[in-house]
């Protein structure tokens, strides 16, 4: 059971670093213009993936964020228990943070498995009402999120602009 209010709650969904096609500081930049501009549109729950690149990146702004006394609410979704095991230790320290700062954690399945990112990307539309995608238009789970998300109708902010 969840306690995300839906209309004031944005999810994430983008590439890893090594599938963008711009720079890591250039996507952080504007994720945190995104993140800046949702709180002013009333956005206070925030939904990440907890996935290396822009999950985490959205992750990490959120949590200096939180740090500095926003009002916001982090919601942690992962495809399955365990699923920063084999990380580097950069990766897996924004992961426990987040995780330990977050409101909820939601683990959809306990086995990693192709359906369990399906699945996760999935309740994080469910559950949003605006999705912030960085999405350079290739095949794959970001993709799928993003053709989720215009089928459910919620608002989408994405990077590379287009």
């Amino acid at each position: 059971m969840s306690n995300i209010d839906r209309k004031h709650a944005c999810a994430f969904t983008g590439h890893r670093p090594d599938r963008l096609d711009a720079p890591e500081e250039e996507v952080k930049k504007w994720l945190e213009e995104q993140i800046l501009q949702a709180i002013q549109d009333g956005y206070t729950y925030f939904i990440t993936g907890m996935q290396r690149g822009v999950d985490l990146w959205a992750a990490e702004i959120l949590l200096k964020l939180k740090n500095e006394g926003r009002e916001i609410q982090i919601i942690a979704a992962c495809a399955f228990e365990g699923m920063e095991k084999g990380w580097d230790e950069e990766w897996k320290k924004i992961y426990f943070e987040t995780r330990e700062a977050a409101s909820e954690v939601h683990a959809i399945s306990e086995y990693r498995s192709k359906w369990a990112f399906i699945k996760r990307n999935e309740w994080m539309v469910d559950h949003a009402n605006r999705l912030i995608a960085v999405f350079t238009g290739t095949a794959g789970g970001t993709k799928k999120t993003v053709e989720y998300a215009i089928k459910n109708r919620l608002e989408i902010k994405r990077f590379p602009l287009r």
